[in-house]
């Protein structure tokens, strides 16, 4: 029988991967204002994951999923997602301004503590910042196993969880015991979208509320963001009659 599995999964609200994204006046950071947000893709393949470990598993063996998120007051809106899609509660840590991965794991540890949680499904990186950091700085500040990039979790008797994570060139099997962090990959599954009758009773359902200072943190800046630019424009692309040509043409660039 399978060890019951307390999940807590991170989400964030983050500009719509649908929207191509433009720098503010100051160029110093991405303009969000009348801009569509929703929730981080690769937390929606950890919330859809917890889902599907509860189906196979069953309501006794995985009891509690918590969606938790780190953000403004408009980040309960993301976490409304995540109850329609399934989460059995919510929690938001209020902060307006910008949190850094070390301060939201440090964040997540304390959440971890309090909720007695043994596994966290959270998605590899953010696609705002692309970090890629936080999953890792919580296994290391709980001390706990990690997997990273998974692409395929299976949990195991005796509180062993197998996991098939994408590596450079292939895939690697690794398996570690009860708790641990688990970060999810793209093809690790589809989420399925919320049904309307879903989305109306996540609008009911209460959002438990804390603040940064409630555990003991703030939100310390590390990093100084000087200016951000815009990649150049790509250069179209030319057409050569034969070889000869396609080699003239790129002595000619000094490619060869």
């Amino acid at each position: 029988m399978a060890t019951p599995l307390r999940i807590i999964v991170p989400v964030k609200r983050v500009i719509d991967y649908a929207v191509k994204p433009r720098l503010n006046s100051a160029k110093t950071a991405v303009e969000t204002a009348g801009v569509k947000m929703s929730m981080n893709p690769f937390d929606e393949l950890s919330i859809e994951e917890s889902l599907r470990l509860r189906a196979k598993l069953g309501q006794s063996t995985v009891p509690d999923i918590l969606a938790v998120s780190l953000g403004s007051a408009k980040s309960a809106d993301t976490l409304r997602t995540a109850m329609a899609m399934g989460a059995d509660r919510a929690l938001l840590i209020e902060e307006d301004s910008e949190i850094e991965p070390l301060v939201v794991a440090k964040a997540l540890g304390k959440v971890v503590e309090k909720e007695n949680c043994n596994l966290v499904i959270v998605g590899k990186q953010s696609i705002d910042d692309d970090a890629g950091q936080t999953g890792q700085m919580l296994a290391g500040i709980l001390g706990w196993p990690q997997a990273i990039q998974a692409s395929k979790v299976e949990v195991l008797d005796g509180g062993w969880v197998q996991v098939v994570k994408e590596v450079d060139g292939g895939t690697e099997t690794v398996k570690a015991k009860l708790p641990m962090v688990i970060t999810t990959d793209l093809r690790l599954n589809e989420p399925r979208y919320a049904s309307l009758t879903n989305i109306m009773k996540a609008k009911r359902k209460p959002i438990e509320k804390k603040k940064l200072s409630d555990f003991g943190l703030s939100a310390i800046k590390r990093l100084e963001t000087l200016k951000l630019a815009e990649p150049k424009p790509r250069q179209g692309g030319g057409k050569v009659d034969s070889v000869d040509g396609l080699l003239s043409r790129l002595k000619e660039l000094g490619a060869i």
